[in-house]
């Protein structure tokens, strides 16, 4: 069972949202969302997750694009 199946709350400051998705802390703070957590993973509510992905979607498709096959 993993944290946010137990009812982990988000780690981002000033939320008490119930969490959605768990990532790595380092990522979500280069993409600019102040976190409480200082363990590896960050558990992240529905709406953080989303401004998350917004803001990381540039570093996303470059690491994508590390892996394809031509």
């Amino acid at each position: 069972m993993g944290v946010v199946s137990k009812g982990a709350k988000c780690n981002v400051d000033n939320c008490d949202d119930d969490g959605a998705r768990s990532l790595n802390t380092t990522r979500v703070e280069n993409a600019g969302l102040r976190v409480s957590s200082a363990g590896k993973k960050t558990v992240l509510c529905k709406k953080h997750y989303k401004e998350w992905k917004k803001e990381s979607k540039g570093d996303r498709e470059l690491e994508r694009s590390r892996f394809d096959k031509f």
